[in-house]
This record gives C-alpha cells, sequence and structure tokens, in this order.
C-alpha cells in the first residue's frame, strides 16, 4: 500500500483549507479570462464588489475546455502559443452561455469548474463524521491517509478481523473511504483487504456505498451567490450520518469473510499460458501504461505464484511502486475488480498465449 500523510498532517492541513476556500455560483458572464505572456491562466470573476482574478489549476482549465466544449490539446495548444486567441475564444463562448457554474476556490486558485447541481460533500465535514467511527474499531490501525489535488483517502485496518489465504498468508478486514471536492469522482465507503506479507491493499468493489455529487441547482436568483463555511458545514449532514453506518458495515465479519473468500478463490486458478502474455491482456483490458505492464509482470515473476492470485497480488504489491497516489489507489481497486472476475474472463487471461 503507498505510504501518505501522517493522520496528524492529515487533520491540519484539512483545517487550513477549510479557511483558505471558497466556493462561488456564477452566471458565465461574470467570467473572465485572462491569459498572460507565459501562458498562466486567471479566471477574473465580478464578485459584486469588484473584479477579482484568481488562478486556475490544469483540472480547472480541463473542465472549463470541457463545459466550453473546447477539445483541450486545442486548449493547451491556444494557451502556450497563441494566448490572446485563446483569450478571445473563452470569452467569447463566456458571453454567450447564460449557464450558472460553481466556482471552487482555494489559496486564491480556481480548482474547479462545475454544474451548479454539483452537491458539495467536503472533506472536513467526511472527515469529522467518519474519524470518531474509524477510531473507534478494535485495534484500528490508519495504514495510510492522503489528500491529493483530486481526493481525500482514508484507509483503516481493524487486525483482529483476519483470515488465512494460505499457511503463513494473512489477510486483515479494512476499510477506505474517499471522496473529491472537484468533480473527480463520487463518495465512496468500500472494504479493504490489507495482506501482511507485503503490505498490498486490495479494494473490494462490491458491498460498497458510492454517493454522486449532483443534486439540486443552487444559488438564487441573482448573478453570483458565495458560499460561507456555516452553509457548507450544515448542509449533507444527514448524508455524512448514513456514511459512518456504511463504515461499520464494511468492516463487518460477514463482508471480511465474503470478499477474503472471493480472493482466496483464485488461488485455484493457475496461470497456464505465458504469463507476459497473460499481463499483455491484463494491461490492454485496464488501460496500463507500459511502464506499468512491466512492473507488473516484474512482481508476477519475482515472487513466482503463476496463479490467479499471484496475478492478483503482483497489481496490488506494483501500486506501492506508483508515484501519483491517486493512481496507486486504481492498483489496489483494480485488485478487487479481479477477484470478481467471471470465469470466462479468467480462462482468458489464464491461458493467454
Amino acid at each position: 500500500m503507498r505510504n501518505g500523510r501522517s493522520l496528524v498532517d492529515l487533520a491540519r492541513e484539512l483545517q487550513r483549507q477549510l479557511h483558505s476556500k471558497k466556493d462561488m455560483v456564477v452566471s458565465s458572464p461574470l467570467l473572465r479570462h485572462d491569459t498572460d505572456d507565459t501562458g498562466k491562466t486567471s479566471l477574473v470573476i465580478d464578485e459584486g464588489s469588484g473584479r477579482r482574478p484568481y488562478g486556475v489549476t490544469p483540472l480547472a482549465r480541463r473542465q472549463l475546455a470541457d463545459k466550453l466544449k473546447i477539445p483541450y490539446a486545442y486548449f493547451e495548444r491556444m494557451r502556450s502559443e497563441q494566448p490572446v486567441l485563446l483569450d478571445r475564444n473563452v470569452n467569447t463562448w463566456l458571453q454567450s452561455d447564460d449557464d450558472r457554474r460553481m466556482i471552487r476556490t482555494l489559496d486564491g486558485n480556481v480548482r474547479a469548474v462545475l454544474s451548479d447541481r454539483y452537491r458539495r460533500l467536503d472533506n472536513f465535514d467526511l472527515a469529522e463524521s467518519v474519524l470518531p467511527v474509524l477510531q473507534k474499531l478494535p485495534d484500528v490501525v490508519f495504514e495510510s491517509v492522503e489528500l491529493t489535488d483530486t481526493r481525500m483517502y482514508l484507509k483503516c485496518v481493524t487486525p483482529r478481523l483476519r483470515m488465512e489465504m494460505a499457511p503463513g498468508d494473512v489477510v486483515q478486514a479494512g476499510v477506505v473511504i474517499s471522496n473529491s471536492e472537484v468533480g473527480q469522482g463520487t463518495l465512496s465507503v468500500q472494504p479493504l483487504l490489507y495482506r501482511l506479507v507485503c503490505r498490498n491493499g486490495l479494494i473490494a468493489s462490491d458491498r460498497s456505498l458510492r454517493k454522486t455529487h449532483v443534486g439540486r441547482a443552487l444559488g438564487t436568483d441573482e448573478n453570483l451567490t458565495v458560499f460561507k463555511d456555516d452553509t457548507l458545514l450544515a448542509d449533507d449532514k444527514a448524508f455524512f450520518l448514513k456514511v459512518r453506518d456504511v463504515v461499520q458495515a464494511a468492516v463487518s465479519e460477514a463482508t471480511f469473510l465474503q470478499t477474503a473468500q472471493k480472493m482466496q478463490k483464485t488461488l485455484q486458478i493457475p496461470l497456464v499460458g505465458d504469463p507476459v502474455k497473460t499481463v499483455e491482456v491484463l494491461a490492454q483490458r485496464y488501460t496500463l501504461t507500459d511502464t506499468e505492464r512491466s512492473g507488473v509482470l516484474r512482481h508476477l515473476i519475482t515472487e513466482g505464484d503463476l496463479s490467479g492470485y499471484g496475478l492478483v497480488n503482483a497489481v496490488t504489491h506494483y501500486s506501492q511502486e506508483v508515484e501519483d497516489y491517486d493512481r496507486a489507489t486504481e492498483f489496489e481497486a483494480l485488485g478487487g475488480k479481479l477477484i470478481e472476475l467471471p470465469a470466462k474472463d479468467w480462462q482468458e487471461l489464464a491461458r493467454a498465449a
């Protein structure tokens, strides 16, 4: 499992961000796009009391281009080669568009350009709701927590629930809670299997809660609405109470045994084909890069277990080498997808030649 930051550091950063972020629902004509000679972009927002410029993160640039139906590759080419043309394009479409957009800012930068129907389920509120529940789990260990540019992750293990996959090969029960404040995925609560021998984490794809960030249109009849901290804290409180219940269910004995038994069954799937071809089929199906494909193959060969179980663990073990925490977590989730594969799909992988 990829290491993250300490729980104390996470709490401090969430607290800091709470006082540094601002959400606005803005009518498109109140936005103006500016690009300087270095290619740095800003969105100037008419906030009623005056026009204020905000920097724009790469993710927000991509979202803005998508909402204006400007191909992102062309957007970026204009930004680097023809900034005046970029501003003319963007501002023309903004002025002719009567849509309202949620603009999420942090530290003076626009971090997301979203629909006015985007339902805010914020990291601070989520952590405040579920951390007390997680800390009451028997002998809980926070194996990895992180706050990236796009998501927050809480990955916890409770050692009292354990199962031996094979002699000396033990997995423990856990839970993964993740959320995105910037439109990069749902709020989710998923069971986790933690393999002690190599500190691998596998995120189960079933028996999970997922909540999309879609709700009613926000704002009033005014052109601009700024959401204050007290509004953010009060919103969605009932939903976070439901999240707490799902967390407890995710680390129940029944959920753990069901997931662990699915993983154990992959021990009985021999990889009888060419291991190189097996990993190639895997890479094509799940869109792995050449570097990722090579890394999974290396772990499969090095660990010497040419079975479905060995392939699952090669995938999750490789996640520890992935620098990007979001992508590393995707490899842990890929392990969960593999234990859910039907027999015919395993045959395609196992007999690849």
